[in-house]
């Protein structure tokens, strides 16, 4: 493996390991980091620089700079799941945590990757703008919401007339912004034909209005190569079961492994979709029937909502209600 490089990442610095001569490296989180380390590493490696992989973990907008360039420059990568990560650490007995020590740990770890997992990284600009604007979306969502409860504190003791009347004048402004912000989005989605008719298909599902319908199509448009079982998990919607001997038996509950919002904005599609589409209401009503809780037959049909969006979007067709699909990944 001594073609390895592992890269502990953090916001504002890179921890490098180059696994052939042993070298660890202390440099900046920026792109002309990247150019000097990669100009360091093809005097080291010369001919063999394209047998190189980084080795990473995923650290959110920060290790976003270096997956790009990755991407740029070709470099195979193989971006580790930070638990899988942490239990290797552990397994091979490494007590000291530190930047230094988590690179050098990272440039060992290939042995654990899948053949599809090293690979180079793609990165389309698209996806990952709608992806900021998304966020961005959901920052602002939150701000609204803190300044509605404000607000109705405030009201509901006849609080000072200054206070409320800025905060009325702030939730104004914050939900103009939101809707500026969805506009924004809509307006990328519209812009390239291959978007805008997957987006078509998507919200051609009764329930999924134009902002389950967006994060639906960054979602598929995110990991193109995903089959069912992998956009359940990808959602943290695959079920996994809880048990230790005889001791621990919680069940079957969600993983919740995947990216919190997708599942808080796809959920509220599932209280128009079960009253309006008679195939998710029946399904959620033989689901009740059977004895399921609320909450875990709204988690089966936002599962099949998802699953359902996929298959239009990779069939490219749009929603027939009258069309009944059985969909055996779905799981009751």
């Amino acid at each position: 493996m001594l073609n390895c490089i592992g890269i502990d990442v953090s916001k504002a610095t890179i921890n490098v390991h180059i696994s052939k001569n042993s070298q660890d490296l202390l440099l900046d989180n920026n792109l002309k980091s990247f150019r000097s380390l990669f100009s360091k590493l093809k005097k080291i490696y010369k001919k063999e620089i394209e047998d190189i992989i980084f080795i990473f973990e995923p650290t959110g907008s920060y290790s976003e700079a270096l997956r790009k360039y990755c991407s740029e420059k070709n470099i195979k990568c193989f971006i580790i799941n930070p638990k899988q990560f942490s239990n290797y650490a552990k397994a091979l007995g490494v007590e000291v945590k530190n930047d230094i020590e988590d690179a050098r740990v990272l440039s060992k770890a290939l042995h654990l990757a899948k053949d599809t997992q090293v690979k180079v990284p793609v990165y389309n600009e698209d996806v990952e703008q709608i992806k900021e604007l998304m966020s961005f979306y959901k920052f602002t969502k939150k701000q609204t919401a803190q300044q509605k409860n404000h607000l109705e504190a405030l009201t509901s003791k006849d609080g000072d007339k200054f206070s409320i009347k800025e905060l009325k004048k702030c939730i104004k402004e914050s939900q103009e912004k939101e809707l500026r912000i969805i506009e924004q989005v809509q307006t990328l989605i519209d812009s390239t034909d291959e978007y805008r008719i997957a987006y078509d298909n998507i919200i051609s599902i009764k329930g999924v209005g134009q902002i389950g319908a967006i994060v639906l199509l960054h979602l598929f448009l995110k990991y193109p190569e995903a089959n069912q079982r992998q956009i359940t998990s990808l959602v943290g919607l695959n079920p996994i079961y809880r048990q230790s001997g005889t001791s621990i038996q919680s069940g079957y509950k969600i993983a919740k492994t995947g990216a919190k919002l997708y599942r808080s904005i796809i959920f509220m599609s599932v209280l128009t979709a079960v009253q309006h589409d008679k195939n998710f209401k029946a399904f959620y009503e033989r689901l009740k029937a059977n004895g399921k809780h609320t909450t875990s037959a709204q988690i089966a049909v936002m599962r099949k909502i998802i699953l359902t969006a996929h298959s239009l979007y990779k069939n490219n067709k749009k929603y027939d209600e009258n069309f009944n699909t059985n969909q055996a990944a779905v799981m009751e």
